[in-house]
């Protein structure tokens, strides 16, 4: 039999209410490790509950970015996420588990106490 492979996907997203700093840009930063712990701990809790639960394995931060053009009052996210698939199982469904996010975060507006631009994910 074939092992199931893991496989990776990217999300990002805009908030909206976390105003970027230079900390963000230092992976060593405290606030950036802080950060990116309660990110990683928000979007793990959301996937979990999505129809890729069983086979999800975890998501990790891996930038901040200032807001779309050069606004600093918004932080751009970067995550690259984790699952496994079987040989056998259906591509991701990158547009159905869009819509679970969507539903699970009030219509990508909110993810614990960050506020999301709803166009951004």
């Amino acid at each position: 039999t074939v092992a199931a492979a893991l496989e990776q996907f990217t999300i990002n997203f805009t908030i909206t209410n976390l105003p970027y700093t230079s900390d963000l840009e230092n992976p060593d930063s405290a606030k950036f490790r802080a950060t990116q712990r309660v990110m990683n701990t928000l979007l793990d809790r959301l996937l979990k509950e999505s129809s890729i639960g069983p086979t999800f394995q975890g998501c990790e931060t891996t930038d901040f970015r200032y807001g779309p053009g050069s606004h600093r009052d918004q932080t751009r996210v970067d995550a690259v996420c984790t699952y496994s698939k079987e040989p056998s199982a259906a591509p991701l469904d990158r547009v159905g588990l869009y819509h679970q996010v969507s539903n699970k975060t009030r219509g990508i507006t909110q993810l614990g106490p960050y506020s999301l631009d709803k166009d951004s994910l």
